[in-house]
């Protein structure tokens, strides 16, 4: 099963795709979508959208693995442009028919490290241990997206 996972956000979406075999994940592709945020809001919006949809074109995953929306009360403006990321990535998912599974932060972090209050490092570490990374991404992101879809690879399991 192919399973791409996606952390959205605004400014850098990291993203990973795996290929779960016998007892045994994977790394197919990972990187990031890179915003500037000297571009307006739909500039942004629809690099996110062209990137995700081609990156979807490309990979023919079975399943997309987002991040769900987690909202502070310090930082609601936050909260709201990551929806307009989060969406845009739906939409993206919607049109090319890929079944969307949506997973909380604590989700991942509880299935990858058993603690779900686990420090993205930890996260980062563990995921490249698991797919046996000779070096740590540059962007937490990318683990970040590489750990939805290993979560999910538990749950088919």
């Amino acid at each position: 099963m192919r399973i791409l996972g996606i952390d959205p956000a605004l400014t850098v979406t990291g993203y990973g795709l795996i290929n779960t075999g016998k007892n045994k994940l994977f790394l197919i592709e990972a990187g990031v979508i890179i915003t500037s945020s000297r571009q307006g809001l739909q500039e942004r919006l629809k690099k996110i959208y062209r990137a995700t949809s081609k990156l979807i074109a490309d990979t023919k995953p079975d399943v997309l693995v987002l991040e769900k929306l987690y909202a502070h009360y310090r930082h609601p403006a936050t909260a709201y442009l990551l929806g307009h990321a989060r969406g845009i990535i739906c939409l993206a998912c919607a049109e090319k028919n890929i079944p969307l599974i949506e997973y909380a932060a604590t989700h991942v972090k509880k299935a990858i490290i058993g603690r779900g209050l686990a420090s993205k490092q930890q996260v980062q570490r563990m995921v490249a241990g698991m797919l046996n990374l000779k070096t740590l991404p540059r962007y937490t992101d990318v683990t970040d997206a590489l750990g939805l879809a290993i979560a999910y690879s538990h749950t088919v399991k």
